[in-house]
């Protein structure tokens, strides 16, 4: 499977943000975890503002889910570990079979 082919989740961040601070452990995580089926990648928006501007980012923390070059998903605020992986699974799902 090419690395193009793995789902990409956009957590887009902020170092002033305390809710994005507190995801980022959960991230990491989660990061270790699908490494064989998803490609994790951290967004500050303070410094790619272009980029969340152009997704329609507009509350940090922010988690943006893209497939196919398409966004297929999205959170946006804190989200907990049951909650992002629910938003992920039929999306990984398909990128193992």
């Amino acid at each position: 499977m090419s690395t193009d082919a793995k789902p990409l989740l956009l957590f887009f961040w902020s170092e002033r943000s305390g809710p994005a601070r507190r995801m980022e452990s959960l991230l990491a995580h989660l990061t270790r975890k699908e490494r064989t089926r998803l490609r994790v990648m951290r967004i500050d928006i303070e410094t790619q503002a272009d980029l969340a501007e152009r997704l329609g980012v507009s509350e940090v923390p922010t988690l943006v889910l893209v497939k196919d070059k398409h966004v297929v998903a999205r959170l946006e605020g804190r989200a907990s570990a049951p909650k992002i992986e629910g938003m992920l699974a039929q999306h990984l799902a398909a990128a193992v079979a």
